[in-house]
């Protein structure tokens, strides 16, 4: 069975674009143009991955999405924006989304990402749980416990807790975790990794992540 992704994207061409060429590479594609409608479409968990414009009518994609992971749905978001500045990408990570392209872009790179966000959010049944003084990621369903308390975490910020809990008291670069969480995933600059680090230390407790001055990151007992 194909992947069903849901396009937010109000501008008739790039969504004629988007579409056609999602629907060649074998996915089933719906395109929604407006904030509410996009909305509307994702809470009914018919869809395995959006893609997001920032730029909607009726309700902007930052709206969208913090009202999905508002709700709980962890879908996971790509958003595209024509803004380039980093503080509308990382407002779009903070808010919950998984990855970002900005425009104009290559097909053939949003394609990649698609695929990606794809094959990082199925189960990974032959992976165990994973444990470190009352920190435990399973990496199959994304869920943290932290001394009894549950959290569910984005796909992004799983990698990077898995990253960190096969690594535990080691001190792990922003390179190193880029590969690991990233897997040499082309565009990923180093101070993504910091963006992460914070969603993490939010998440699960300040504590739990230490600053290593010049060298990096590293888990320490919460």
């Amino acid at each position: 069975m194909s992947s069903r992704i849901l396009v937010g994207e109000d501008e008739p061409r790039i969504a004629s674009f988007v579409k056609k060429g999602l629907r060649a590479a074998g996915f089933e594609v719906t395109v929604v143009a407006d904030g509410p409608g996009v909305h509307d479409h994702a809470v009914t968990g018919g869809f395995d991955l959006l893609v997001l414009d920032i730029g909607l009518p009726g309700a902007d994609g930052f709206s969208v999405l913090r009202r999905l992971r508002q709700a709980g749905i962890a879908i996971p978001v790509i958003i595209l924006t024509a803004r380039d500045s980093v503080t509308d990408t990382v407002a779009g990570l903070e808010g919950g989304a998984d990855d970002y392209m900005p425009k104009p872009f290559r097909f053939e790179e949003l394609l990649a990402r698609v695929r990606l966000r794809l094959e990082r959010s199925r189960p990974a049944p032959d992976r165990d749980v994973l444990s470190f003084h009352g920190l435990e990621l399973d990496p199959r369903t994304r869920h943290v416990v932290v001394h009894g308390r549950t959290v569910e975490l984005s796909v992004r910020e799983a990698a990077l807790a898995e990253a960190f809990l096969r690594h535990p008291g080691q001190v792990l670069s922003r390179d190193q975790l880029l590969r690991l969480a990233w897997e040499g995933e082309s565009g990923s600059a180093s101070n993504v990794v910091d963006v992460y680090v914070r969603y993490l230390r939010r998440k699960l407790g300040p504590e739990w992540i230490a600053t290593v001055r010049g060298a990096g990151y590293r888990l320490e007992p919460g």
